[in-house]
């Protein structure tokens, strides 16, 4: 059974931090065509701070613990809408995981479904809407149905991916229903939305970390 110790992948959040460092610029330039241009700003000030508390700790926080480190600096320290959404998403999938000694394929699953459920109590976007849930949905709808045909946890990681980039490519031809750009209307289509870029970005840096944990 392919599975990571939960116990001691800390670093797995630590290195996603980086990602989102390194795309600060890019996130920022996307968000500007529609947006106020501050997405990749914010979203590099809570990452960069939870990087700097998960200094030396990453081996030992465990992998739920440094998600939750994650989520709690986003939910309460960061500001503007994708605060709190992302923080939603990250603290509910550190308590679906907290007491998980290993993290499996089946594991996994309920964490991430668990962030979407938490986040679906808090925003009324769907599908199609033009934010993070055109990538958030269809990743986690790839690794459950990865589960029930009883899949590898390296192919359901890989299939994630693909199905985030999809989604993230997707709002590029959506018009905005929510946040600063719906009111935009039409005008909106033609470029991606920020929230489902970093989404994406999250997601694949989770997965390619994950992938070098698993045995």
């Amino acid at each position: 059974m392919e599975a990571f110790d939960a116990s001691r992948a800390g670093a797995v959040i630590y290195d996603l931090t980086q990602v989102i460092r390194e795309n600060r610029d890019y996130l920022s330039e996307v968000d500007g065509a529609t947006g106020d241009g501050d997405h990749g700003v914010n979203m590099s000030k809570g990452f960069t701070m939870c990087r700097e508390r998960l200094e030396g700790a990453a081996d030992t926080i465990g992998f739920a613990g440094a998600i939750d480190e994650l989520g709690d600096i986003l939910m309460s320290e960061i500001g503007g809408s994708m605060g709190p959404i992302y923080g939603t998403i990250f603290m509910n999938m550190a308590e679906a995981g907290e007491k998980s000694e290993e993290i499996d394929l089946t594991t996994f699953a309920a964490m991430l479904d668990a962030g979407l459920s938490a986040l679906r109590d808090v925003v009324e976007a769907q599908v199609g809407d033009k934010t993070l849930i055109d990538t958030l949905v269809p990743a986690n709808a790839a690794v459950q149905k990865a589960v029930k045909e009883g899949k590898s946890f390296a192919d359901a990681l890989k299939e994630m991916k693909a199905a985030a980039e999809a989604g993230r490519d997707s709002t590029k031809d959506l018009a905005a229903k929510f946040g600063r750009s719906s009111r935009l209307g039409e005008r909106s289509r033609g470029v991606l939305d920020a929230g489902a870029v970093s989404c994406c970005l999250i997601l694949c840096a989770i997965a390619d970390g994950i992938l070098e944990n698993i045995q």
